[in-house]
């Protein structure tokens, strides 16, 4: 068995679900700690335990240009190499190559491109990436696939989802590592009878699970629902469902309600960065002057490492002082803080409480609360 569906809720599509990895199982709705590189930026993976992470994702294409799949080989794997026993999900690089890389030329095996760090030569395809999957030993690997832009006309999302097809059905034929799962992604754009159909035709393949790709690409919200609406009931009940590219709260909780499983995205760590954190009652910019002598937690009722032993004047002032500590503690406290949150979904699911609990959520985090 690769997913379980423990329990659904009554008023929504939510579900409660385990999926079944080579690395452990996973509790979900589950949130997914983005480590493009090897790393989730500025933490140990101790620090992803402690604060609750149960997947990291690794990302083929990154892999692939640096350091390369020579030293993932000898390194014995991903797993391995970055020293994370838990899950691994390993993108199949298709966004980056469309969105990243240089003079790119894409044939129906795949695409020629220059690197984005150096301008050398590669060429990534449904093979190659599958292949370099295989290597880094990811427990779930993704189909390459063509991620559309927003906007993009009718003709274009038509072609891109027939060339997502065929790329699909080349992925599931190639070798993987043992106990590999596999995903499609679901394309079409704001077409909702290509994501049908590309929905349907991905069940013919047959996967382990199915994601929602080409959301939260700049499109306004209202048609990331509608992406989501337009493929989640073509798609088996017993395989898990992921948004890729996801990481808002109120996003992800109406996602769920929509019968969505999985999410990552970049978020946490990047907007840590940039001296902001994420709270129940919305985003907050620690680096803002208001915050200078505030004594209180990053967030009130948080018990994360960074909220439990420092303040917001300190972090502040870390942050100001462009010492590593600062993003670091935001950092942790960004992780834990999603990763809080879809333990407490998966709680209000169990208990019968997630459609008020949602609609709470959208109440409370709905940007520039504070």
């Amino acid at each position: 068995m690769t997913f379980e569906v423990i329990k659904e809720d009554i008023r929504t599509n939510a579900r409660l679900g385990r999926l079944y990895t080579a690395h452990g199982v996973v509790e979900t709705p589950v949130f997914m700690d983005v480590g493009t590189l090897g790393t989730v930026k500025a933490l140990e993976p101790r620090d992803l335990v402690e604060n609750g992470a149960q997947v990291v994702l690794g990302n083929t294409y990154h892999l692939m240009l640096r350091p390369g799949k020579d030293v993932i080989t000898a390194a014995g794997g991903l797993h391995k190499f970055m020293r994370w026993d838990g899950p691994i999900l390993t993108d199949s690089g298709g966004f980056q190559v469309f969105s990243l890389a240089k003079m790119r030329k894409i044939t129906e095996e795949g695409c020629r491109f220059n690197s984005h760090l150096d301008g050398h030569e590669f060429f990534l395809g449904p093979k190659e990436s599958m292949e370099m999957q295989r290597i880094l030993g990811s427990d779930i690997a993704m189909v390459f696939d063509e991620c559309l832009p927003y906007p993009c006309d009718r003709a274009r999302a038509t072609k891109s989802v027939e060339q997502t097809l065929r790329w699909a059905k080349a992925s599931k034929d190639q070798p993987h590592a043992d106990g590999q799962l596999v995903f499609g992604i679901v394309q079409g754009g704001v077409y909702d009878d290509l994501r049908r159909r590309c929905a349907e035709e991905l069940v013919k393949i047959g996967f382990d699970g199915y994601a929602v790709g080409g959301v939260s690409v700049g499109e306004p919200e209202k048609y990331m629902y509608q992406a989501v609406d337009a493929s989640v009931p073509y798609l088996p009940k017993d395989a898990p469902r992921y948004v890729m590219g996801l990481g808002v709260m109120h996003q992800m909780a109406e996602c769920v309600a929509r019968g969505i499983d999985m999410f990552d995205c970049v978020i946490p760590t990047r907007i840590a960065r940039h001296g902001t954190a994420i709270t129940r009652k919305g985003n907050v910019a620690i680096k803002a002057a208001k915050w200078e002598f505030d004594q209180s937690p990053v967030e009130e009722g948080c018990d994360c490492y960074c909220c439990r032993n420092f303040t917001r004047s300190y972090v502040r002032h870390l942050l100001h002082a462009g010492e590593i500590l600062g993003l670091r503690l935001l950092t942790i406290h960004n992780v834990y803080a999603l990763n809080r949150f879809m333990k407490d979904m998966r709680a209000a699911i169990a208990d019968g409480t997630f459609f008020d609990w949602k609609e709470k959520v959208r109440a409370d985090t709905a940007p520039e609360k504070i």
